[in-house]
């Protein structure tokens, strides 16, 4: 007997939970022509504080529980939207929902990074299907890529800049010469950053991101925990000079590479050839540089985040859910994991470094600097040195060096730290080219 109707469950009425209902109103007729029924909004899970939200005060008002149990108690729901974020309660919603034979549509990069391959297992076991496209780049078709159309390659490695937030800190660091919190206050002012901006700046939202691309794209599992995490909030406004007189821009960038044996994954800042693709996304834009081996090097970019962006997204997956649902399908999404591929030490990686560095103002100093990275076989590339204070007598060294493993770098900045001709080791960061 054909469906006359998909009833659809919403958690949430947040910035994505409020525009998905609008989208699920206002498009109700070019939905339903695409699905072949109706999508009928029967349920909207909120907190308290949501209801007087203007979203809220415009929807029936039947609508509305506080209530989980409620929820999902209700009749005639098919698919659940999970939109609330965070990783409780959202994990055990999530869980019910699958277990009670519900199609689920969630945004939650954290419960999919962290809980994914168990949340997808059930979801096979029960029949039914769990989508995340809006998870990771927003609005930017990603993770269907990964699942479907990538699948003859071996990818090889992925380049990201999937944080809207820092990226937009740095490119105002980069063209206004403003510091850190002057750049992060200007994003909060405009909205593009909590005010608890920690997850952005310290790197946390982009490695949850980073675990959900690279399990997809090794087919291997990849937790948030086994990435390197490092966030922007260390950087000076003199990096950003020095990255420009040098050829180089600054991005926080996502990494994930794998070799035979290993999966490399980390986040931190990096210096990048300015005349790169990557270098040029600028503001609040998301770039991801795929390389595969039949399609080469495949660049997805696009806004990352928002609330226009990333509804695009969560409707397009409860449209594919709704079809399911019509099918009688269940999950067709999975992943294959294989084993036996280790996640590579932060120690064992090589690259190039970029080290700034605050010194007394003597003959002999850069000698034994060179003599402490020679000793851990560091090799120095090119040097800059400028008058920083000529009171104190102190001078900057900006080093460049060719590439070095990071165990060795560890150590000698360790001994570097120890020179009493060393004032200070301003910054240290990594180059990608």
């Amino acid at each position: 007997m054909k469906k006359q109707s998909i009833g659809i469950g919403l958690m949430g009425l947040g910035v994505i939970a409020g525009q998905v209902a609008k989208v699920l109103i206002d498009k109700a007729d070019a939905l339903a022509e695409e699905v072949g029924c109706p999508l009928i909004l029967r349920r909207v899970k909120v907190l308290p504080q949501d209801l007087s939200r203007p979203q809220a005060q415009a929807m029936d008002p039947q609508l509305f529980t506080t209530d989980a149990d409620e929820f999902f108690a209700t009749q005639g729901i098919d698919i659940v939207v999970e939109a609330i974020g965070g990783e409780i309660p959202a994990i055990d919603y999530l869980t019910k929902a699958l277990l009670g034979g519900k199609h689920v549509v969630t945004s939650n990069k954290e419960v999919i990074a962290k809980h994914g391959v168990e949340l997808l297992t059930l979801a096979q076991q029960h029949g039914v299907g769990l989508h995340y496209e809006a998870a990771v780049g927003g609005g930017i078709p990603l993770i269907s890529p990964f699942q479907h159309d990538l699948l003859a390659n071996k990818i090889s490695g992925i380049y990201a800049i999937i944080n809207g937030t820092t990226n937009f800190i740095l490119t105002r660091m980069a063209r206004d010469g403003m510091d850190f919190s002057s750049a992060l206050s200007r994003a909060q002012e405009l909205g593009y950053a909590e005010p608890n901006p920690r997850d952005d700046v310290e790197g946390i939202d982009a490695s949850y991101k980073l675990a959900i691309l690279a399990s997809l794209a090794f087919r291997s599992q990849v937790r948030p925990e086994d990435i390197y995490c490092e966030g922007i909030s260390r950087l000076s406004s003199r990096d950003f000079q020095y990255a420009q007189e040098l050829g180089f821009a600054i991005k926080l960038l996502a990494i994930a590479k794998q070799s035979d044996e290993s999966i490399e994954v980390r986040v931190h800042p990096v210096f990048i050839p300015e005349d790169s693709l990557l270098a040029k996304v600028e503001g609040v834009y998301n770039a991801i540089l795929v390389e595969g081996d039949l399609v080469g090097k495949v660049l997805f970019f696009g806004e990352g985040a928002g609330a226009l962006p990333t509804s695009s997204a969560v409707i397009a997956n409860v449209v594919a859910a709704a079809k399911d649902v019509i099918l009688g399908a269940g999950s067709r999404a999975r992943w294959g994991m294989q084993p036996g591929k280790d996640i590579k030490p932060m120690s064992e990686i090589r690259t190039r470094y970029y080290l700034r560095l605050n010194v007394a103002d003597r003959p002999g100093v850069l000698a034994q600097i060179a003599k402490v990275l020679g000793d851990h076989q560091i090799s120095i590339s090119s040097v800059i040195q400028k008058l920083a204070d000529s009171v104190a007598q102190t001078a900057e060294i900006v080093i460049m060096t060719h590439p070095a493993q990071e165990e060795a770098m560890q150590q000698a900045l360790g001994e570097l730290t120890h020179l009493t001709a060393v004032n200070e080791i301003s910054n240290f960061i990594r180059v990608e080219s």
